[in-house]
Formats: C-alpha cells, structure tokens, sequence
C-alpha cells in the first residue's frame, strides 16, 4: 500500500499586523517569479525595512537548502534597503525569483516558502511551487512600494 506524506498545513492571514500573500508564479526564459504582498492590517503606521527573511520549504514543511541572494533579477530590479512607513491598509512588495536550470544532479522543488516579514514577526508560511533545476538559488528584492521604475 503506497504512503502519502501529508501536505503541510498554513495558518490563515492575521487579522491584524502584517499579512503576507503570494502572487501567480510568472515564467520566461527559464526564469520564474512570484510578487510576495505585505499588506499592513494594523490601525497604526508600520515601519518595514531591508528583505524579508525567505526560506524554502519542501513538500513535508522541512527547510530546503536553498541559498537566498538579495540582488536585482530577471524579472525585478532589488532598489536596496529603505526604510517605509506603511499606512492602516499600505502594501509593500518583493520579488522572489530564480532559475529553473538544469546542468547536473539532482532538481529540486520547494512547494512552499515561510517568511518573516521583518524581525521581530512571526514566520508566515505560504504554498509556492519553486522548480528550483539545479540551481538551488533564489533571489530576492528589498521591500518597495513598487516594482521597477
């Protein structure tokens, strides 16, 4: 009788303080992105600064070894650390990318990615597919109000 292992289990949004949602994963070239929202539900202003703390998680919830480059990519410029203030229903955005090459070895796919927003908040996890190929990178932009120029 085949085993299945059980598909890890996300926590829903908070109803308050920093909710974390992931966009539709977008392809070209080999490349793939995923736009990562955080959107401040508090009743007050929130201060958000520098990258999220990303980590890739495999099917079972258990961390990937996955290295997490913050630097511009294919598909998003990284505009650096800045210190925002985000209103009572302000979003701030950044881009996770990465290759799905395939050069030698063994491919690897993460099917979810745990995030802390900024320190001091707790880990949100969320379901994304990362066909990571052989690369076992991905990269990452600073929080911005928007993407690109």
């Amino acid at each position: 009788m085949p085993t299945t292992t059980p598909s890890p289990t996300y926590a829903p949004p908070p109803s308050s303080g920093l909710s974390l949602s992931v966009g539709q994963v977008e392809a070209g070239l080999g490349h793939r992105a995923s736009v990562l929202t955080l959107t401040n539900l508090d009743s007050k202003p929130r201060k958000v600064t520098g990258y999220p703390d990303l980590t890739v998680l495999a099917g079972d919830g258990s961390p990937l070894q996955v290295q997490v480059l913050h630097e511009t990519s294919y598909f998003a410029p990284d505009p650096g650390p800045q210190d925002l203030t985000v209103p009572p229903g302000g979003k701030v955005l950044s881009v996770l990318a990465w290759s799905a090459t395939v050069t030698s070895g063994d491919k690897h796919t993460g099917a979810a990615i745990s995030v802390v927003p900024i320190a001091g908040e707790p880990a949100q996890k969320q379901p994304l597919e990362t066909d990571l190929g052989t690369t076992d990178t991905v990269k990452l932009s600073a929080w911005a109000a928007r993407i690109g120029n």
